[in-house]
């Protein structure tokens, strides 16, 4: 539950010129920076549905300005399909942190109210530095009355998320689980600003595109927790900005894919090659996995459990994955060049668009310590934008079993819209 912290006006006004004089954040427009955005993104997330001690993932949502904000909220499964979406409003300088249990276990999300939903100010409080408004369109939407997922439809949102069979749609929408029957649900999570409260995802872009705003004022930070484990790892959320007129028609967005390529949401596109360090051994005795998303070409839909993934593109093919150790030495993975010496038997596999890969077993790094070269463009070229280049996140966790973990977003080499060349090979 949120608090409100009551200060004088002598404070307050001291805090107010502090905020008037602090120089803005500098951004760069295309790349993917730490500054307040309109678009956030949690890449993957992990929750063990059975056990309160296992898995956890929790987020936050921050509002950067004294203006109040509205905030949509998107699940999505690993294979990209929404699954939920809620409103989030936020007043001036406010934040909420959502646990992802908490949705997927209990039905709640976050109660939030506007102005016009709450004038006595007990389920979204005003700050004295913060605006407070009216959103019309959230009366009778905001505030949530938890639980607000009931039962059956949570029982759907966990088969979906975990690869089983929904007990209501009869169908799949994300990876099958392994071990076969493990019940982590796992996926993606997107917040956009948006103008109104809407029932509306990304996928229907000629619905959802009135709602979209360019309001760069988010910002937000994520962590894992496993309790059971004893350890926690967590970063920045990917702040994605908007800028209604730095794209033209042809350009790669965040959204492109959405809207025929035609720029229309304005966001910056995130990179397609990556850099990470990778270990095992040492204090770090867990290892290294790769928390990664993927870009796909179309929007998707639930699918036939007999199938393994999305038919209009599953699996996502690679387009090179080179593995170095300290020495220099490398192993080309993935798609290799004919009659190449280097080139690995086993073919690299990061078939979803959210996953968890380990370095060893995903990856076949053959060494212990060094790094990886992720070039996750697809091999065919990508109608909508005529070219190859496809967004993707990469975050590097390391784990010393059952005593701590770290966890970071790895280097990005490039962006979609000037996308990095594979590492030449002899």
């Amino acid at each position: 539950m949120k608090r409100s912290i009551g200060i004088s006006l002598t404070l307050a006004g001291t805090l107010a010129g502090l905020v008037a004089l602090a120089a803005p954040a500098a951004a760069v427009m295309g790349t993917i920076d730490n500054v307040p955005a309109a678009t956030l993104m949690l890449p993957y997330f992990e929750v063990d549905l059975d056990n309160a001690q296992g898995i956890n993932t929790l987020f936050s949502i921050n509002n950067s300005a004294a203006s109040a904000v509205l905030v949509k909220v998107l699940v999505w499964t690993d294979q990209s399909v929404p699954v939920v979406g809620f409103n989030v409003y936020l007043t001036g300088y406010d934040v909420q942190t959502i646990s992802m249990r908490d949705i997927l276990v209990l039905g709640n999300v976050p109660r939030t109210a506007s102005d016009g939903q709450d004038p006595s100010d007990t389920i979204s409080p005003q700050g004295v530095l913060s605006q407070d408004i009216n959103i019309a369109s959230c009366t009778g939407n905001l505030p949530y009355t938890n639980p607000a997922i009931d039962a059956a439809f949570r029982a759907h949102l966990q088969a979906w998320l975990t690869g089983n069979e929904s007990p209501t749609t009869h169908n799949c929408a994300g990876a099958k689980a392994n071990p076969v029957g493990a019940r982590i649900a796992r996926g993606y999570v997107t917040m956009d600003t948006v103008n109104a409260c809407n029932v509306f995802f990304p996928g229907d872009w000629s619905l959802y595109a009135p709602f979209v705003t360019d309001q760069n004022v988010l910002w937000g930070d994520w962590f894992m927790v496993n309790p059971g484990e004893s350890f926690a790892q967590g970063d920045m959320l990917v702040h994605i900005e908007s800028c209604a007129s730095c794209f033209v028609p042809g350009d790669h967005t965040f959204y492109g894919r959405y809207n025929g390529g035609t720029a229309d949401d304005g966001r910056e596109p995130l990179p397609t090659t990556w850099a990470s360090r990778y270990i095992e051994g040492g204090a770090f005795n867990g290892g290294t996995s790769l928390l990664i998303w993927r870009e796909g070409n179309n929007s998707t839909s639930a699918y036939s459990c007999a199938q393994q993934g999305p038919p209009s593109w599953y699996p996502l093919p690679t387009n090179q994955v080179v593995i170095f150790d300290e020495a220099e030495q490398a192993l080309l993975g993935g798609t290799c060049l004919p009659g190449d010496p280097m080139c690995g038997e086993e073919e690299i596999s990061i078939p979803n668009e959210a996953q968890r890969i380990d370095v060893h077993d995903g990856l076949l790094a053959p060494f212990n310590f060094g790094w990886v070269y992720l070039n996750l463009q697809h091999p065919e070229v990508n109608p909508i934008y005529g070219d190859n280049a496809a967004q993707a996140w990469v975050i590097a966790v390391m784990d010393a079993s059952g005593r701590f973990s770290v966890g970071y977003d790895v280097l990005q080499l490039d962006s979609a819209n000037d996308p990095a060349d594979p590492i030449a090979t002899p």
